[in-house]
């Protein structure tokens, strides 16, 4: 989880910038940086799968409150 607060904190260092000239846009951060910009989350995630695999990187909506699930909806059970 540390590397993916990584990625949130250079987020919101960038934020201000991102939401006057990205708004509404999916963009990647990938080791503290803007990758890439795309107007659908598909498309934003898979460029990073691509890129990136597992990660970790972050996409979010510019301009969308960050949204917090919790665990049993973020991951998947794996069944024998």
């Amino acid at each position: 989880m540390a590397e993916i607060k990584q990625e949130i904190d250079a987020y919101n260092r960038m934020r201000a910038d991102l939401e006057t000239r990205l708004m509404g846009k999916w963009v990647i951060i990938h080791d503290g940086e803007l990758v890439a910009t795309h107007e659908s989350f598909d498309a934003a995630a898979e460029e990073a799968v691509k890129k990136f695999g597992r990660g970790p990187y972050l996409i979010r909506k510019v301009g969308v409150p960050q949204v917090s699930l919790p665990a049993s909806v973020m991951y998947r059970t794996r069944y024998a």
